[in-house]
């Protein structure tokens, strides 16, 4: 259903639909949700429809947010998608965790020189609020902004991979602390995110106008706080744009549109 919120005659979609044909605010009712919610669906070149989840493009939004507003989401839906926003970890737990059909999430972002590019990740859920919104994926499919999830080496110490990783992280917020590291990651880093020791992507951090930046920028604490994807730039380049979406695994397609659906999938599940 296109936004229109006293047409409730029609049971709504559980996310965006597969053959809309444009880009717009929907509303929407996952399985388990009880009441519908407004969203991004941002339809593809194939007529496929993704649900945005994040979206950063000039820095107008703070996300230094505590867990309650990281929880039911911040920023401004536009329905010409000009506008920054975090849809809500409660909202994306009850779309990734819906059906037995597991979904892809695709990280976009862009430099400062307008260079875009993307990651995917097979089989993306969002935990519930009492496993603190854990962040898990099967694998990394493909894309040539690179793995930043699954951790990287930046040759300080032997084991920078392994802290940097993403996968199986608990949601952290300034005032609730889930992290591996002795302090605060969140609130050194002036936002929220699925905090390791440390980070190899981390796309709610500070918005930096030009990209570069150093440890005198990123003060007080000095650490690498700007919006980074350390497989496409520097921990110490802020990407100019972001977006995180998703999409059902037998809706998401490569190669010309090729379906893929994991086994043990049945149509109609979503």
């Amino acid at each position: 259903e296109r936004s229109n919120p006293g047409n409730n005659r029609k049971r709504l979609p559980r996310s965006c639909k597969q053959r809309s044909t444009v880009s717009g605010l929907y509303y929407i009712k996952p399985l388990k949700a009880k009441q519908q919610f407004l969203v991004y669906c941002e339809i593809d070149s194939s007529g496929l429809g993704w649900t945005v989840i994040q979206r950063r493009l000039d820095g107008s939004v703070d996300f230094n947010k505590n867990w309650n507003q990281y929880k039911e989401g911040f920023g401004y839906l536009s329905p010409t998608d000009t506008t920054e926003f975090w849809l809500g970890n409660e909202k994306t737990h009850l779309l990734s965790t819906q059906s037995t059909i597991p979904y892809v999430l695709r990280i976009e972002v862009e430099d400062w020189t307008g260079q875009k590019s993307t990651a995917d990740y097979a089989t993306f859920r969002l935990g519930s609020e009492k496993d603190n919104y854990r962040l898990t994926y099967a694998y990394f499919i493909g894309g040539d902004a690179g793995d930043a999830f699954d951790g990287y080496d930046f040759g300080d110490d032997p084991s920078d991979k392994f802290f940097t990783s993403h996968n199986g992280m608990q949601f952290s917020t300034y005032d609730k602390d889930n992290d591996k590291f002795e302090g605060n990651c969140a609130e050194q880093d002036g936002s929220g995110w699925w905090m390791n020791r440390f980070h190899a992507g981390h796309l709610n951090g500070k918005y930096y106008r030009g990209g570069t930046y150093s440890e005198a920028d990123a003060q007080p604490a000095g650490y690498d706080n700007g919006i980074i994807w350390v497989t496409f730039r520097t921990r110490w380049y802020s990407m100019m744009k972001t977006s995180m979406k998703i999409i059902p695994f037998n809706r998401y397609g490569t190669d010309g549109g090729q379906q893929f659906v994991s086994k043990g999938s049945k149509a109609g599940d979503i």
